[in-house]
């Protein structure tokens, strides 16, 4: 017996599921948020584990997960194999290289007001007037040129008996 000729029909497939959006930390990078506890503890000998997660608890409690510490403590041993952190005995310390980065980070978000440059002699003076109230024009300061190479004679003496050799 010959079966009849069946249709095959796709059953209605389920709606696309949308990509969830990752999960985005509303706190900074964990490094950042270390060095600006280890710089704000200014401890000698480098801040303790503990000490930087009170830090970090007192300043972004709300917006760490429940497991920072284990987090916490993950991340100072990969920043101190990096090299971004120097270990000394049980504290960390930044390294000299993100010292000099922090501080030059903190000098371009706290800047000091630098006094403004001084105009040039010409452009700072105006011009004179005489007695008769004409304008005279100062004159512009006269340069000096510089030789192009200055050659002791020593220097000569020896090119002259290296030649004749």
């Amino acid at each position: 017996m010959a079966k009849p000729a069946t249709r095959k029909t796709s059953a209605p497939s389920a709606p696309k599921k949308k990509p969830q959006a990752s999960s985005v930390a509303s706190h900074p990078p964990y490094f950042q948020m270390i060095t600006e506890a280890i710089l704000a503890l200014q401890e000698r000998n480098g801040s303790s584990p503990q000490a930087i997660a009170k830090y970090l608890e007192e300043k972004h409690r709300a917006a760490l997960p429940l497991n920072f510490r284990k987090l916490l403590s993950r991340q100072l041993k990969n920043l101190a194999r990096k090299g971004k952190l120097v270990r000394v005995k049980h504290s960390f310390k930044l390294s000299p290289y993100e010292k000099q980065v922090a501080k030059k980070a903190e000098n371009v978000a706290n800047p000091v007001s630098v006094p403004a440059k001084r105009k040039t002699a010409v452009a700072a003076k105006p011009a004179k007037k005489t007695a008769a109230g004409k304008k005279v024009k100062l004159a512009a300061p006269v340069k000096h040129k510089q030789p192009k190479s200055i050659k002791s004679p020593a220097a000569k003496r020896g090119r002259k008996t290296s030649a004749s050799a």
